[in-house]
């Protein structure tokens, strides 16, 4: 209930404002030629130089999927650095179903954020962005992306703010260290939904998803339900202003 006038809460206007400025980001890696080196066998030995033989592989293209957040009517959207990461192609699907091409304008991997540009031709909706500092833990949260792919786009589920200020910390693919100061949700965040939006009742987006806790070795690999992560929208305004800028974020150092 909301308690300024005692009324059950609407979601659906909440969700209908905000879900068309989500997107469907499918990436695309480029296929890659390897050469590797064979075990020398007993002919080689005996008749060639016992090094055994290089013979080049052609790996597959590696396509990966997630969601992403318009930002601004110029084209802009927002995304999870890990995404995009590597993608030599990158197929932007709209709330309506309409595929354009999206280049990266810039990233940053500590933040694990990302943004991409896109013709403005076909942008009808942008996103509205609300002050993380005053959510409270309790308050609804609406999570929409598009887990498992395109045949779900645009999917909605329900949760509360679990807890603010969390330090979610992990290691991406290449290995590089990814730390993020995160809002706590029970919403339903599944892979895809990554760079997608948890938005609140108003419909304004509080942060970008970004992951989840699946399974747990602390207590005998027991699976986890319910503990999802937002990267806070305060902060991520704060990065993509500096992405779009310089397409690379800036920080202090010592060494």
């Amino acid at each position: 209930y909301n308690a300024t006038d005692a009324q059950p809460v609407d979601l659906t206007q909440a969700a209908e404002s905000s879900v068309h400025a989500v997107v469907h980001i499918r990436a695309k890696q480029l296929s890659k030629t390897q050469t590797v080196q064979s075990m020398p066998d007993i002919f080689d030995f005996f008749f060639g130089d016992g090094r055994g033989q290089q013979r080049q592989i052609q790996t597959q293209p590696r396509v990966g999927f997630g969601s992403g957040v318009i930002i601004s009517k110029d084209g802009y959207i927002v995304t999870n650095n890990h995404v995009v990461d590597g993608a030599k192609k990158l197929e932007i699907m709209l709330s309506d179903g309409s595929k354009i091409t999206g280049e990266l304008v810039g990233k940053d991997t500590y933040s694990d954020l990302a943004v991409v540009k896109v013709s403005s031709d076909k942008i009808k909706t942008v996103a509205e962005f609300a002050d993380s500092n005053s959510l409270t833990v309790g308050e609804k949260a609406i999570a929409i992306g598009s887990p498992l792919g395109t045949e779900y786009a645009n999917s909605v589920t329900e949760g509360i703010v679990s807890s603010l200020s969390r330090t979610v910390t992990m290691q991406n693919d290449n290995g590089e260290t990814v730390s993020t100061n995160a809002i706590q949700t029970d919403a339903a965040i599944n892979p895809g939904n990554s760079g997608g939006a948890l938005v609140n009742i108003e419909g304004q987006v509080i942060g970008i998803n970004s992951s989840k806790i699946s399974s747990t070795s602390a207590v005998a690999g027991s699976a986890v339900e319910g503990m999802g992560f937002a990267i806070p929208s305060n902060d991520v305004v704060e990065i993509i202003n500096q992405l779009e800028k310089d397409g690379k974020v800036t920080r202090p150092a010592l060494g």
